[in-house]
């Protein structure tokens, strides 16, 4: 099929029809994407009278694993099947009584600016004198201030903490190398390098490990206190004990707020020694960061401002939509030098003009992604649409939300606290009356079964000093205090008609 253009000198220029994939009416478009954004705020505004969570059925389960399309299908008939197929089965996060892992709720205004960036479509990687480098350079500044960063540090967002932690790391490898570790790789003959977290430490910290090619046996795993803290003791005795024999310590890992109980490294002291014995200084502070903007709980987490690298995310505790993370460094110089890499093709930096004439630093040059999409955005946005101070007090509330679990807990013989909260997070099991000791285990995981299916609440379960907990992490802004008190009920409800 061709089409015939005339020009102003008569010629007739025959064209081949040329297809896109913009819609052929963008007024059923727009109509639609009106319906989609009706459904959606109705979905979220009416979220407390759905069940947390469903499991998927077969049906929605066969219609997802359709055959490969191959021409093309009506949107409106698309739509519908995510309406029916999709939408009613999500993860269950966005719920108020969804405390399962540590997972945050999202909000309208993170939703809506996903569909503004996704417009936009920019990349974000590079490239000059364009919105999106500018919008993730504040949002960086915002961080590093938060954080008590120092203005010269550098940052990039990331899709969470797993990646923020692999630059972290990588950013310390690199730049305590005592070669060229980037030309000439791992050289076990020249370096034995050794790092060191608490057993608690996040899983993506030994991945990261592994990524770099030092092997999980370089993560020495040091155990903790009694409040699930690294110990201090036995960290510096394994740091001598490895120079003794020959290895290289070159970093410690600490955690602000661990997965399994929200307990925090005394990260002054974890600072000092770093300082004493020449060894970067990493904290994954994955949602426990945050505490740094509250009043009431900033000291615990005293001395994060002194990390060379920190990694956070802020689809946890900050509740903005999945996904978005960021890693800080203090030293820019360190870190660009442990990525930055300007091929022939995309050289730049000169000249200041044009799109690649040399305007911000690129953020390609901070990461090992050259595609990176528009997160900012959405940071940008929510920081202006809340403040930092409403962020500051609904952290809070999350707190003193768990520490009133912690009360009903309490008074409720049913129910024991094993783990006492720190921050955020709180374990604690069904013991009922005259239960055998053995048998409580596999009941506690029944009642973590039992509340998701019924779609009443969303718990996880964790293992502390060989006993299956219920574990409640309120990284939710939507809870209120008589979400525990049903919870509670609910619990000891299952727990005494299983037992």
């Amino acid at each position: 099929m061709h089409l015939k253009v005339y020009t102003e000198m008569s010629q007739i220029i025959d064209y081949p029809v040329e297809e896109t994939l913009d819609p052929e009416n963008w007024d059923s478009m727009r109509t639609l994407g009106h319906k989609m954004m009706d459904d959606v705020i109705d979905y979220m505004s009416t979220i407390r009278e759905k069940p947390v969570w469903e499991h998927l059925p077969d049906t929605a389960k066969k219609q997802i694993n359709k055959s490969l399309p191959l021409e093309p299908e009506p949107a409106e008939k698309i739509y519908n099947d995510f309406l029916e197929h999709i939408m009613p089965y999500p993860s269950g996060n966005i719920h108020p009584r969804f405390w399962g892992w540590v997972i945050g709720t999202g909000t309208p205004m993170g939703a809506l600016s996903e569909l503004l960036s996704a417009a936009m479509n920019s990349n974000s990687g590079g490239l000059d004198h364009h919105s999106a480098n500018h919008v993730e350079k504040k949002v960086i500044e915002w961080l590093k201030e938060m954080m008590g960063f120092p203005d010269t540090g550098s940052g990039i967002l990331t899709s969470g903490c797993s990646a923020s932690n692999l630059i972290g790391l990588t950013t310390a490898r690199n730049t305590m190398a005592s070669y060229d570790i980037r030309r000439e790789g791992i050289n076990p003959e020249k370096s034995k390098m050794t790092l060191y977290a608490s057993v608690e430490i996040h899983s993506s910290n030994q991945k990261a490990v592994e990524l770099l090619g030092l092997g999980s046996t370089a993560l020495r795993l040091i155990p903790v206190n009694e409040a699930f803290q690294i110990d201090l003791k036995v960290l510096k005795e394994a740091i001598t004990k490895d120079r003794e024999e020959g290895y290289f310590p070159f970093c410690i890992i600490g955690a602000a707020g661990t997965t399994n109980t929200g307990a925090i490294d005394d990260l002054d002291a974890l600072a000092d020694i770093c300082k004493k014995d020449n060894l970067w200084f990493h904290v994954d502070g994955a949602f426990g960061a945050w505490a740094v903007i509250t009043a009431q709980e900033k000291h615990l987490v005293k001395g994060i401002d002194r990390a060379d690298s920190l990694a956070f995310d802020l689809h946890k505790w900050m509740y903005m939509p999945y996904e978005v993370g960021c890693i800080l460094v203090r030293d820019e110089k360190d870190h660009r030098n442990a990525f930055s890499l300007t091929p022939a093709y995309l050289t730049h930096g000169s000249g200041g003009r044009g799109m690649t004439g040399g305007d911000l630093p690129w953020f390609s040059d901070y990461g090992f992604q050259l595609s990176r999409g528009f997160r900012a955005l959405k940071v940008w946005m929510s920081l202006s649409e809340q403040g930092i101070n409403k962020y500051s007090r609904i952290i809070q509330q999350n707190i003193d939300q768990i520490r009133y679990l912690e009360e009903l807990i309490k008074t409720s013989p049913e129910l024991e606290l094993t783990v006492p909260a720190i921050l955020n997070i709180t374990c604690f099991r069904y013991v009922g009356t005259e239960i055998d000791n053995t048998k409580l285990n596999e009941l506690n995981k029944r009642i973590e079964i039992e509340l998701q299916e019924e779609g009443i609440a969303v718990l996880s379960v964790t293992t502390i000093k060989d006993q299956i907990v219920l574990r409640a992490a309120n990284t939710n802004h939507r809870t209120k205090r008589a979400d525990f008190d049903l919870l509670v009920r609910e619990v000891i409800k299952i727990g005494n008609k299983l037992a």
